[in-house]
């Protein structure tokens, strides 16, 4: 019984792990993309003059 629950514990901190992980990970493309999108409107309006 007492295995049982650090046996819970420990998949849910694996769990908790990878969700903080994926999210920054998410968080970081997002600002690249809008890092490139403001980029490639710098070089259009570049362009133009």
């Amino acid at each position: 019984m007492d295995y049982n629950v650090w046996a819970v514990l420990g998949i849910l901190s694996v769990v908790y792990l990878f969700i903080i992980f994926y999210n920054k990970r998410q968080s970081r493309r997002r600002r690249d993309r809008k890092f490139m999108d403001g980029y490639g409107r710098h070089r259009k309006k570049d362009g133009e003059k």
